[in-house]
């Protein structure tokens, strides 16, 4: 299995080992990066003078949002994506650039703040072709096994 990124994305049919086990993998993924923020966030509280464990979740939504971004923009994937072997692909066949990064994460921290849109997204990351969430929808964007 190989994949360049000036081919565009894989079809689902014909290269369906790029989309096996993707939603699974995105989960575990998740679970990783999860427990990365919360340490990033705790390392982070000592700098506010302890304040930080006032507004905790507030601390962990903007340590995760800058994570994801960086993680993304700079390998189109998070630490725990890459522990998974998945990776993003814009609707082009092309990694995330750092815009095609902020406006993925800006999608999963919103989705994130209705409950009904996140449910949405795992429901069409369960039965898509292309295992793809609401925000990749919007953003005609995909995760994929990573190749070799």
């Amino acid at each position: 299995m190989s994949y360049a990124d000036t081919r565009p994305l894989p079809d689902p049919h014909y290269d369906a080992a790029f989309y096996s086990g993707v939603p699974a993998k995105r989960l575990l993924a998740w679970v990783v990066d999860t427990v990365v923020i919360i340490a990033l966030s705790l390392l982070i509280v000592p700098f506010t003078a302890f304040t930080g464990l006032f507004f905790f979740p507030l601390l962990m939504l903007v340590t995760g949002f800058f994570y994801r971004w960086a993680t993304i923009a700079g390998g189109s994937a998070t630490w725990g994506m890459r522990l998974m072997a998945i990776e993003f692909r814009r609707g082009d066949g092309a990694r995330f650039d750092g815009s095609t990064a902020f406006l993925h994460t800006l999608g999963y921290s919103l989705s994130w703040a209705f409950p009904l849109a996140q449910l949405a997204s795992v429901v069409l990351m369960v039965i898509t072709e292309r295992k793809q969430g609401l925000t990749d929808h919007v953003l005609e964007t995909v995760a994929i096994n990573r190749a070799g």
